[in-house]
């Protein structure tokens, strides 16, 4: 049955937030989601990189298969049904000849490969993963994220695996299994042979899929994940199971312990550079389709400013979060991303100081107006820690800004501003 809560996990597994979250996820290609598995002893299909150099020969000289499957390395879906800037379709291939190997990489790798999923000039390919092909006899689907609603780590599990578990969900919820894990523990094996029981699995490959799913959970907790999915876990034509496609999503506040992970962050393909601009800031920033910008600390303050402005009639051009630990430079980098926005026609400053001196937002923004040379209108909203003071500096400034006693009075003064 389809217990309390899996829906909404489901939710948040497989489908975008329709509104902005605070985080930024890491992006890692497929290959380094797949060596962060091998590396943790999850079993995978054998692979090896190629990056249309010299060295190219010699790897696959070496690495022999009955047959190889030869994937472009981008951050996006639809590979298989894209077509490259030259005329060559497709981003996936099968051959069971190592020349066509090397061939198909240099079809693909220096130039673009454009989806479903990609920007319409299609996305730089710099290196391609060549698999060994497996004979796929049976796929099923696994997940473990963390769940709000259950306070700590789930794992969901389904037999009908390789499918969009979000529609399994909805129309067969008999075959979803939700099961809380204790963050503190391994997984106990009875659960794991029920988890796998579940999946259909049967003999030998039974305690296999327990032993996997055991994996992937010493992994999750290993990396700080957030979310691994696996789809599908499948069952091989040896009795093997393997982790033959994988999504990762991490915590970024692990970033300082994680740094190994991190540090092979793929921004270059980023649809919005500002986005990877406030991320090096640790400025969390999403660029919207209005023309007010905002400059708040907190998420739900932020959304919650974002509705407001829209309730006003108004409709704002970005989420941007400049957390709790904001100093004076941070708050110059939000207005020059802020700025760099054409469509930005004026700038709603929100700050509850709590954590954040209302002083160090107030200098930064007078700073920021005079080093800009800001010409928008700038309605600023304070409160909180020290924001008698940070008025005071505002006022002396002798910069046209706006001050709002409340929320409602700076969104109202923000859109009036722009009439």
């Amino acid at each position: 049955m389809l217990r309390t809560g899996t829906a909404a996990v489901l939710r948040h597994v497989n489908k975008k937030v329709q509104s902005v979250q605070q985080i930024r996820h890491l992006n890692l290609l497929e290959f380094q989601s797949k060596d962060l598995l091998q590396k943790h002893g999850v079993a995978i299909q054998e692979f090896k990189m190629l990056d249309a150099t010299t060295a190219d020969l010699e790897v696959v000289k070496k690495f022999e298969c009955p047959e190889y499957v030869v994937k472009a390395q981008i951050l996006a879906g639809g590979r298989g049904k894209g077509v490259f800037d030259n005329g060559f379709k497709g981003g996936v291939h099968i051959t069971t000849k190592k020349d066509d190997v090397l061939s198909l990489t240099k079809k693909m790798i220096g130039n673009r490969l454009i989806t479903k999923q990609t920007p319409k000039n299609g996305i730089l390919v710099k290196k391609v993963m060549v698999a060994r092909s497996v004979n796929i006899t049976r796929e099923t689907y696994l997940c473990i994220l963390l769940d709000r609603e259950h306070n700590g780590p789930v794992l969901i599990a389904s037999p009908a695996g390789g499918m969009d578990i979000e529609a399994v969900a909805e129309e067969t919820p008999e075959k979803i299994k939700t099961v809380p894990l204790d963050i503190d523990k391994p997984i106990p094996n009875d659960v794991l042979l029920d988890v796998a029981k579940f999946l259909e699995f049967k003999g030998a490959s039974l305690q296999h899929c327990a032993n996997e799913i055991q994996k992937l959970y010493t992994l999750f907790k290993a990396v700080d994940a957030v979310q691994i999915e696996i789809n599908p876990l499948a069952e091989i034509d040896t009795g093997e199971v393997i982790s033959v496609d994988a999504k990762l999503n991490f915590d970024d506040n692990a970033a300082f312990r994680q740094k190994e992970i991190f540090a092979m962050d793929i921004t270059e393909e980023e649809s919005d550079p500002r986005e990877v601009e406030a991320a090096k800031h640790n400025l969390n920033y999403v660029a919207m389709d209005g023309n007010i910008g905002c400059l708040v600390n907190g998420a739900g303050l932020a959304m919650a400013t974002m509705d407001i402005i829209k309730l006003n009639g108004g409709e704002p051009a970005n989420f941007l979060d400049v957390g709790g630990g904001v100093k004076e430079d941070q708050v110059m980098k939000a207005f020059q991303i802020l700025t760099s926005d054409p469509k930005v026609k004026g700038i709603l400053v929100n700050v509850f100081g709590g954590i954040v001196n209302c002083a160090t937002i107030a200098n930064g923004v007078v700073a920021a107006s005079k080093t800009l040379n800001l010409n928008v209108p700038l309605v600023v909203r304070l409160e909180g820690t020290n924001v008698d003071e940070a008025r005071k500096i505002l006022k002396n400034s002798g910069l046209a800004i706006q001050t709002a006693k409340d929320l409602d009075d700076a969104a109202q003064k923000a859109v009036s501003a722009l009439n």
